[in-house]
């Protein structure tokens, strides 16, 4: 137990090191899931072993940071942390995420250039015995599309607050050049930039694959007040936004601790039935995809509602069923 609270102590101190505008009281709360008055008392406690701490008036409150960082010999990772660096990359490099698997890659390089000499070759063996023991499963899929000049140019508009342009082939006029107020990146089966377009405030997805000769434009462009890009994604069952509906579906008593531990959305509500079946519910658009997703359930799963997600995947069969049946 004492080891577990000094880890936990110092794990607020590598918060308070990491925060540039630093912490409340609330927030170290919620942070590391105590009362606040436990949160004071390790507040306390990392001030005591940290005398350099500040306390920044933000009324009604203050903020606590660290704001020398903490020095190399508290911020040693361990194996288990550069193997899980090391796993993330290499499950992003299968996946086709050129992009981010390099990211990650030069995160780890640097991350053992910075180690002392004594405690690199004391972790090295464990990283490669704990990678070795653990790899990747490939899902069939589209491979993700990740440009890196693509990526560097919205991830710099986005950061600049600035417009962008492309060349979109996709769309109802293709190669027709866009100006829009980037938003953010989804990353998934494919990828999107999410962005305003003109007068419309209503955000939109546009496929990173299809964008070609893009430029950061020296134009102010900033986003809707208010906006969340994983509000945005949230509403959705996948990419594709349309009208929200509320979504009810019955599982199988068979299938129904599958169920239990599947997330099918965000926002879901999972109630076990008496009978032993389970039923989830939730609001989202993207009835296709949802619909597309069912597919891999077979029988095991009851469309109660909406009607509009039963007609499409009755369709749906219909379609397969078309190209199948002789």
């Amino acid at each position: 137990m004492r080891h577990d609270k000094a880890a936990r102590l110092l794990d607020l101190a590598r918060m308070l090191a990491g925060s540039g505008e630093g912490l409340t009281l609330d927030e170290m709360a919620r942070a590391l899931d105590v009362s606040r008055r436990t949160a004071e008392r390790m507040r306390d406690a990392v001030w005591a072993a940290f005398p350099q701490m500040e306390a920044i008036d933000d009324p009604p409150t203050k903020r606590f940071r660290i704001p020398s960082g903490l020095d190399s010999l508290f911020q040693t990772p361990s194996a288990e942390e550069l193997a899980a660096l090391r796993t993330a990359a290499d499950s992003y490099k299968a996946a086709g995420a050129d992009g981010r698997s390099a990211a990650l890659y030069a995160l780890e390089r640097k991350l053992l250039a910075a180690l002392r000499g004594a405690a690199r070759r004391r972790v090295a063996p464990d990283v490669e015995a704990l990678v070795q023991a653990e790899t990747i499963a490939v899902h069939a899929g589209p491979r993700p599309f990740e440009d890196e000049a693509v990526l560097t140019a919205i991830r710099t508009a986005v950061k600049s607050l600035s417009a962008l342009s492309f060349r979109y082939q996709g769309g109802g006029t293709p190669g027709r050049t866009r100006v829009v107020t980037p938003l953010g990146i989804l990353f998934g089966r494919s990828n999107y930039l999410v962005a305003t377009e003109g007068d419309d405030p209503r955000p939109r997805s546009w496929r990173l694959d299809r964008i070609a000769d893009i430029a950061v434009l020296d134009r102010p462009a900033s986003p809707p007040p208010g906006f969340s890009l994983q509000a945005f994604a949230d509403e959705s069952f996948g990419i594709y936004h349309g009208q929200v509906e509320d979504v009810v579906l019955r599982i199988r008593p068979d299938r129904a601790e599958d169920a239990l531990r599947w997330r099918f959305h965000s926002n879901q509500s999972v109630a076990p039935q008496p009978d032993g079946s389970v039923v989830v519910s939730f609001r989202a658009s993207g009835m296709l995809e949802l619909a597309w997703h069912l597919f891999t359930w077979g029988d095991a799963v009851e469309i109660v509602g909406p009607e509009s997600l039963k007609g499409i995947m009755i369709e749906q069969l219909r379609l397969a069923m078309g190209a199948h049946q002789t």
